[in-house]
């Protein structure tokens, strides 16, 4: 089955696949597929280009679809097929485990000029000693507040759960409305049943144990005190200093009602400080961001982003290497956060003094990245989306009382066990 095939079929609705500028006789052409939320296919056309110029080869750019269960279904359609047709893939950061034995190893690519890349990210990517994707740009979870409301009351960022929750009820009680004139409420986040709310789910459980779900040992360590005690707070946020439409929202739902003024904090990835300064926005020079609150362990930031990977099944592995190492190195990553805001996944360059001043949140930022957490996808492999899903739905039916938070954590720890046998590795060739 060709990549054109898929999305034909995904996509009845006209071509996606566009091609490069500078076919000619004596280039090859590669094909890469790229993401379209916001604006990343056409950040990803200008950087293309610009190695096209540079080598005089030639690449098509695949659309992807916004879903990212839809792309992982396309992608594991194309490799189990093992189909020369897409060279470099775009990877979630949770898909390097269920992935790595049909993408090439960078190790023997890689030198002294190479850039240094945050370690969570390269771990996360490193599957038996094979690294087989290069991070793009980063994400992990950050705490949003109004910076207004909280000077008004007098109020701190709160550096703890309960502080949060605290200073949430104390604004409502004397706001009457939000911006917008809605009511306000105190703190927006994800609480669908999707793999948002394992991100969320993970930020609460470390930050009050210090440990995921599975271990890097495959030991699993969800059932304990204090993920109980975690999950009763967030629990009891719905309806009071959450919406009770929580159960249902995703980023962009949060998104919406604090960039219309109407909470005083929110849980998202970084994207949205970029969305809440546009000139339009109501919040516009009202926000400050900071690492989300701790528990009894410390504060712990789900690590997201996006990786660049090479198909071992590709015709011209060298040379679709050769392109994500130029995607993917400090003069592009550089050029992608000044153009489209995408963060860098390089620690350098949030030293660099022209990011900086377009992007002085950068400062801030660069902690919480050194110490994202890893939800347990490389542990795993392909029993991450399994595990994934375990989570999510006991966790919501905690959250819409369907079960208690203790009984939610049982039953975790019993399906996780009892699913273990999916947990791992095929051997890479």
């Amino acid at each position: 089955m060709t990549v054109k095939t898929l999305f034909s079929t995904a996509f009845a609705a006209g071509s996606i696949l566009l091609a490069g500028s500078m076919a000619n006789a004596q280039s090859t052409t590669l094909t890469i597929a790229c993401g379209a939320v916001g604006v990343e296919f056409e950040q990803c056309q200008a950087d293309v280009q610009i190695w096209e110029e540079m080598t005089g080869h030639s690449v098509e750019i695949l659309r992807l679809p916004d879903a990212t269960n839809e792309r992982l279904d396309l992608y594991q359609d194309l490799l189990s097929s093992e189909s020369p047709d897409l060279d470099v893939y775009q990877l979630d950061v949770v898909w390097a485990g269920l992935l790595a034995h049909d993408l090439v190893d960078f190790t023997p690519y890689l030198d002294a000029n190479s850039p240094e890349f945050f370690e969570g990210l390269i771990e996360n990517n490193t599957i038996q000693d094979r690294l087989i994707a290069l991070p793009w740009f980063i994400d992990t979870g950050l705490l949003y507040y109004r910076t207004d409301l909280l000077e008004a009351h007098g109020r701190s960022v709160p550096e703890t759960w309960d502080e949060l929750t605290e200073t949430s009820r104390f604004i409502m009680q004397q706001e009457a409305s939000g911006l917008s004139g809605d009511s306000l409420w105190g703190f927006v986040w994800q609480g669908d049943s999707y793999e948002g709310l394992t991100c969320d789910a993970i930020e609460w459980f470390h930050s009050y144990t210090g440990t995921t779900f599975v271990e890097p040992d495959l030991s699993i360590t969800i059932n304990q005190p204090g993920n109980v005690q975690a999950l009763e707070l967030a629990t009891s946020w719905v309806g009071s200093i959450s919406p009770p439409e929580t159960v249902q929202h995703k980023e962009e739902d949060s998104r919406a009602i604090f960039q219309r003024g109407d909470a005083v904090f929110m849980r998202n990835w970084p994207y949205a400080w970029n969305t809440g300064q546009q000139e339009d926005s109501p919040i516009r020079g009202r926000i400050g961001i900071a690492p989300l609150p701790s528990g009894p362990a410390g504060s712990a930031a789900c690590l997201g982003g996006w990786q660049l990977a090479v198909s071992r099944h590709s015709d011209n592995v060298d040379l679709a290497v050769d392109l994500v190492k130029f995607l993917t190195n400090e003069e592009s990553q550089k050029r992608r956060a000044l153009d489209s805001g995408y963060n860098p996944s390089i620690p350098a360059l949030y030293d660099d003094a022209d990011l900086l001043a377009e992007f002085p949140q950068f400062e801030q930022l660069v902690e919480v990245f050194q110490g994202g957490v890893a939800r347990p996808a490389s542990a795993t492999g392909r029993g991450y989306p399994l595990v994934s899903r375990i989570i999510q739905r006991n966790v919501h039916r905690a959250l819409t009382g369907d079960a208690s938070a203790a009984d939610a954590l049982q039953n975790m720890q019993t399906q996780l066990v009892r699913q273990s046998h999916w947990y791992g590795h095929q051997p890479l060739p």
